[in-house]
C-alpha cells in the first residue's frame, strides 16, 4: 500500500502549509515549544519531503529535552537536504543529551571548523562541556 497524499485528501495547497508553518514558527519565537510541536508534527506528515519541517521538528524536540525524537527528525532532514550546519549542530546537541557522547564529540569536532562563527563557537563550547 502506498503512502497517503494528505495534501490531496484534504484539498490543501502550499498556501495552507505556509500558514501552518507561520503559526508554528510564531510559537517557537515566543518560546512556546509545546504549542509549536503539533504544528510541525502535522507538517512532517503533510509535507514529508520538507527538510525545513523535519529540521524544525528536531530542533523543537531538542528544546523539549527529547533527544531520541530529535535525532530521528534531524537525521530525516539530513537525508533530504544533506549537510546543513544548523541541523548538524542540533544533532550534536541531541547526541550529547542522549548520552551518545562519542557521536556528539565527533560531530562537534567537525563543526568546530565550520565557516559560520556561531556554529563553530557553539561546537567549541559543546566540546569544552563534554570532553
Amino acid at each position: 500500500m502506498g503512502r497517503i497524499n494528505w495534501m490531496q485528501k484534504l484539498g490543501w495547497s502550499e498556501d495552507h502549509l505556509e500558514e501552518l508553518r507561520n503559526a508554528g514558527y510564531s510559537y517557537i519565537r515566543q518560546g512556546k515549544y509545546d504549542t509549536a510541536l503539533p504544528f510541525f508534527e502535522a507538517l512532517v506528515v503533510l509535507s514529508p519531503e520538507s527538510s525545513y519541517d523535519a529540521q524544525t521538528l528536531g530542533a523543537i524536540y531538542v528544546e523539549l529535552n527529547k533527544p531520541e525524537q530529535a535525532i530521528k527528525y534531524l537525521d530525516r532532514a539530513l537525508q533530504i537536504e544533506g549537510d546543513h550546519s544548523p541541523t548538524l549542530l542540533n544533532l550534536a546537541k541531541a547526541f550529547f543529551m542522549s548520552g551518545k557522547i562519542d557521536e556528539g564529540v565527533k560531530l562537534a569536532a567537525i563543526l568546530k571548523k565550520d565557516s559560520n562563527p556561531f556554529i563553530a563557537s557553539y561546537a567549541s563550547a559543546l566540546l569544552l562541556a563534554y570532553s
